[in-house]
């Protein structure tokens, strides 16, 4: 990440036009690994918010729920919770059946409990449950230096945080079972589905240059003098058991200008309207929370400036340009996509016509791409809402049957049999999960999450115990095309190396590539 005084000086004061690739220059291109080559069709694949613990605590071989020494939580105070706090307004969603008020919730004990327990809340993997905060500077009280013992502390749905599943009877985990589960990779960045999506893209967290002179003023955020942690306002509760905790200003931008809390696009499809009066492609950009476009370079320049041929298709796309995108189907999530947030894939564009696709209702444009043998080498899929696994406005199953269901046309794709496919999360959703992330730069590691390699090449049936995190598909992707490295790369390695760790994996580790 350059110094945030170098972008501000690459971007025009008080102008929406932000030139595209002026920053971030990448560096020095990396040695493939042996047999790279041999991938020729590389698929990513980003569903919601979820923990490893929260689906996988229990998977044969991997670092799961047993494993798990320490999992009493902390009060605010530092000392142990007697008992989990309520989940505040209840465990499902509202109009959800099972209904689990908060007083059902009340007493749980301060241990980690199944949310579909038949003996339970019976709440099972088709039930929307409670939204929980999932936020920036949350996510790193929860953590707390690597004890994951503030989960519950700092949390707006109480004890809910401590719940997992028995995901035996998910689609994915007969997957997982004949291909690589994953159970040392971490989230790209702290916090949310915004940031986390912005570093997928470039390996950095975006900007709002001279926030404090504009709209979104309000929004800046009162931390402390560590960095990480919000400045508790007065009349917060004391303990967890008491109320959701309150802060001075929890906003989306950090008091130096970087935007890490949900913002919404510059460009429509965007959940804030355009100006009356406006250019109707584009966001208000009087809102507070619209965000300017960005400049940083992403991995879809470099891809480009080599020719190499790439795609991210969002499900629900065409349908969230014509306006009906918003209802409970397909729910499309504006700020779940990253490149309308950059000034290169601006509407008119002619990178916007080429790389920005509709995934269709249901994935249908993407699976029609598939089976006909026409992805691009690099391609991205994001799934529309309702097939996310998105606790508080879907649910776990109707996601995870979408999952297994690309991936069986993915293996009778004509192009299967060089291709590799990643399949994770964007984030952990406010779930607690009991693996310290390696400390890394400012931005991340956050939490572990839960991830899938599949691949002719796949070595069939292990859990990959390889240290990975969101970008290491970014690594991939520029060890495979001779790409430069992106800044947020090196930045994230060295950073690692400084605090004694290893740098993240490339995702070959899960692999058996042919060498010649």
């Amino acid at each position: 990440m350059l110094k945030r005084s170098l972008l501000l000086a690459a971007v025009a004061s008080g102008s929406w036009l932000i030139g595209p690739g002026a920053i971030a220059p990448a560096f020095a291109q990396t040695k493939p690994p042996a047999g790279i080559d041999t991938l020729q069709t590389i698929v990513f694949i980003y569903a919601e918010n979820r923990s490893f613990d929260n689906l996988y605590g229990y998977f044969p071989g991997a670092n799961g729920l047993h494993a798990a020494k320490h999992t009493a939580q902390v009060d605010r105070d530092g000392k142990t919770l007697k008992e989990l706090p309520p989940v505040w307004g209840g465990l499902t969603a509202k109009g959800v059946t099972p209904v689990v008020t908060q007083a059902q919730t009340e007493h749980l004990a301060n241990r980690p409990f199944a949310v579909d327990d038949a003996k339970g809340f019976n709440a099972g993997l088709a039930v929307t449950t409670h939204d929980l905060w999932h936020r920036f500077y949350q996510n790193q009280m929860q953590i707390n230096g690597g004890r994951n013992d503030r989960f519950v502390a700092w949390a707006d749905s109480g004890g809910l945080v401590m719940g997992h599943y028995d995901g035996h009877k998910l689609p994915m985990w007969a997957i997982a079972k004949k291909y690589v589960l994953a159970d040392s990779f971490f989230m790209g960045a702290f916090g949310g589905s915004f940031l986390n999506h912005m570093y997928l893209a470039c390996a950095c967290a975006p900007v709002y240059p001279d926030a404090d002179k504009s709209p979104s003023k309000p929004s800046i955020s009162v931390v402390d003098k560590d960095g990480v942690t919000l400045t508790v306002a007065a009349n917060s509760p004391k303990s967890a058991l008491d109320g959701v905790p309150k802060f001075v200003a929890d906003g989306n931008i950090t008091p130096d200008f970087y935007a890490v809390n949900t913002m919404q696009p510059p460009y429509q499809p965007s959940d804030n309207k355009p100006a009356p009066g406006g250019d109707p492609a584009m966001a208000d950009p009087g809102k507070p929370n619209t965000l300017p476009p960005q400049a940083e370079q992403t991995i879809g320049d470099l891809l480009s400036a080599k020719g190499i041929g790439w795609a991210w298709y969002a499900g629900a796309w065409q349908a969230a340009l014509d306006g009906k995108g918003g209802s409970a189907v397909p729910n499309f999530q504006f700020h779940h996509q990253p490149y309308n947030y950059f000034a290169a894939y601006a509407p008119g564009t002619k990178a916007r016509a080429d790389h920005l696709l509709d995934g269709g209702m249901n994935g249908d444009a993407f699976i029609k791409a598939i089976d006909a043998g026409t992805l691009a080498p690099v391609t991205f899929y994001k799934p529309q809402g309702n097939l996310n696994e998105h606790a508080g406005y879907t649910d776990i199953l109707s996601g995870d049957q979408h999952l297994a269901d690309v991936v069986a046309h993915l293996e009778k794709s004509p192009q299967w049999a060089h291709m590799l496919v990643v399949i994770t999360y964007d984030e952990n959703g406010g779930w607690w999960d009991h693996v310290a992330p390696p400390k890394g730069d400012r931005w991340g590691p956050g939490s572990r999450i839960p991830t899938f390699i599949i691949s002719p090449f796949a070595k069939r049936g292990i859990v990959d115990h390889t240290q990975y995190d969101t970008d290491s598909i970014l690594r991939l992707i520029t060890e495979r095309f001779g790409l430069p490295e992106l800044a947020g790369l090196k930045l994230r390695d060295d950073a690692l190396k400084a605090h004694g760790s290893r740098p993240m994996g490339d995702l070959t580790q899960a692999l058996n590539l042919p060498r010649k």
